[in-house]
């Protein structure tokens, strides 16, 4: 997969991870990007290491969507509890 693929594949599964995630997340569309495209790496990691799932085969592979969004849950989650707190005068 090309790196045009992995940003769209990361655009789009960042957007599908925040849907689901609960609560407020701060940050825009260059946000979802990058975490979607960290948690896409995450996802592929964690697919390879585990399950031993190549997930450069294919943009179509239903495999590679599944851990994608995994993967940007995670990241989301992360970001959503660093940047909880931010902004918040005591």
């Amino acid at each position: 997969m090309s790196i045009l693929g992995w940003l769209l594949l990361g655009l789009i599964a960042g957007a599908i991870a925040r849907a689901i995630l609960p609560g407020d997340q701060k940050g825009g569309c260059l946000v979802t990007l990058i975490t979607g495209v960290f948690g896409a790496l995450v996802g592929g990691w964690i697919a390879s290491a585990i399950f031993g799932v190549n997930v450069n085969d294919s943009f179509f592979d239903l495999g590679t969507w599944i851990f994608a969004i995994l993967g940007g849950l995670i990241v989301a989650f992360i970001w959503q509890a660093i940047t909880r707190n931010r902004g918040r005068a005591e």
